[in-house]
């Protein structure tokens, strides 16, 4: 999801891209398994970070609140270092879901 970051205390407003689906391709080894070694799971509640949000304070385990979705989710896995300003929503295999979500303007909060 890309970000336009709007300067907010613990607020942070985004444009996000579609949610992630977990895809080998798109990994080092198993797509399960995020990059702090957390075992994702359908049905978790779980954010990828880009590297340039780690050192604004999303560290792993941070829990965040995202405007319009309900519950907490949690930061486990961290996207590769090109990517900068971005945030992907995990949707498991839900490839429907993920369709259904699209792109989107959203706000969270940790």
């Amino acid at each position: 999801m890309l970000l336009t970051l709007v300067h907010f205390p613990a607020t942070r407003s985004l444009l996000p891209q579609p949610p992630t689906i977990p895809v080998k391709a798109q990994t080092q080894g198993n797509p399960s398994i995020g990059a702090w070694g957390d075992h994702l799971k359908p049905g978790m509640k779980v954010i990828t970070v880009s590297r340039d949000l780690l050192r604004m304070g999303l560290k792993h385990n941070t829990r965040v609140k995202i405007d319009g979705l309900p519950g907490t989710f949690l930061v486990k896995d961290k996207m590769n270092k090109r990517w900068s300003r971005k945030i992907d929503i995990y949707m498991g295999r839900d490839i429907k879901s993920a369709r259904n979500w699209g792109k989107r303007k959203i706000t969270f909060r940790w």
